[in-house]
């Protein structure tokens, strides 16, 4: 007996040491992944911005536009920080990029949050999905152009004519791809929650959500440049202001340093957002093992 015991004492102490040396690997291969996908992440941010000046300044010299009209980095560069008027460039310009995200938070918001509630209902009911999803994907077909006089005539030109344009240029492509994603969960743990007597509420907050984070994260990066595109059409059609109203008048007035600089303020934030979403995502997936999917 006391063989037996002293044996046992030998023992628990050896599988707790080993319990806590695999804890401890585990947390350190979950560093190392959230540090390569962060790495991975940064670098293709900064490949991406080297792309896209490269091709921005090749683009005017393949084409040969006149210096006249078309403007490069440095010209853009002068704008804001070298000519005698930059300070006041910066303030007018930043401003209007400034309301311009105003209004793309808003039709990013508003279009996210309704593409995931309406994929969840989706998830929930079968016959739902199957009577809504068509005329989605119809309305999709549709070109937003053609639908916002209708829009601006419902809401006015006012600040909800805002949500409802970039909302919907969110919406549709969230949707198919959170709806896929809440698609994607393994039958076998639906089987294993379903046998322990859980809900279809429970398949989808325990499987479903979690197993749909790819694809949600997708979704989200897909938005981003969907806001800022829906926030410039309805700043340009409906409600004026913030650069989509304000490229118009540069054009008119031969303003293209200005043009251009509107235009590469746009199109860096969106990349800019567009690689955090990124950054966050990678970082997210790979402490939850899923970096993979990603």
């Amino acid at each position: 007996m006391t063989d037996v015991l002293a044996s046992s004492t030998l023992v628990v102490p050896g599988a707790a040491q080993q319990s806590t040396r695999l804890d401890a690997d585990i947390r350190r291969e979950s560093r190392r992944a959230t540090v390569r996908a962060l790495s991975r992440s940064i670098l293709t941010f900064v490949l991406t911005l080297v792309a896209v000046t490269a091709i921005w300044v090749g683009a005017l010299w393949v084409f040969q536009i006149s210096p006249y009209v078309g403007k490069g980095p440095l010209e853009v560069w002068n704008f804001l920080f070298a000519v005698p008027n930059a300070a006041a460039n910066r303030a007018q310009m930043f401003g209007q990029l400034g309301e311009t995200l105003g209004h793309a938070a808003v039709g990013f918001g508003a279009g996210l949050a309704v593409a995931l509630i309406v994929a969840i209902v989706f998830q929930l009911s079968k016959g739902v999905e199957h009577a809504l999803m068509p005329l989605a994907m119809l309305l999709r077909s549709v070109p937003l152009v053609a639908m916002a006089p209708v829009i601006i005539l419902i809401f006015g030109r006012e600040f909800a004519s805002v949500a409802v344009i970039g909302g919907i240029v969110v919406l549709f492509p969230a949707l198919v791809t959170i709806a896929s994603g809440l698609k994607s969960a393994s039958p076998q743990m639906n089987d294993l929650i379903s046998v322990y007597g859980g809900s279809s509420w429970t398949r989808l907050r325990k499987v479903a959500l979690p197993s749909s984070l790819p694809e949600f994260f997708a979704a989200v990066r897909i938005s981003v440049p969907g806001a800022l595109t829906g926030a410039l059409l309805a700043e340009w059609l409906a409600v004026g202001g913030g650069i989509g109203g304000a490229v118009g008048g540069y054009i008119a007035a031969a303003q293209f340093s200005a043009m251009w600089t509107a235009v590469v303020l746009v199109t860096g934030t969106a990349l800019v957002v567009y690689n955090l979403v990124q950054i966050v995502e990678s970082v997210v997936l790979a402490r939850m093992g899923m970096a993979d999917r990603s």
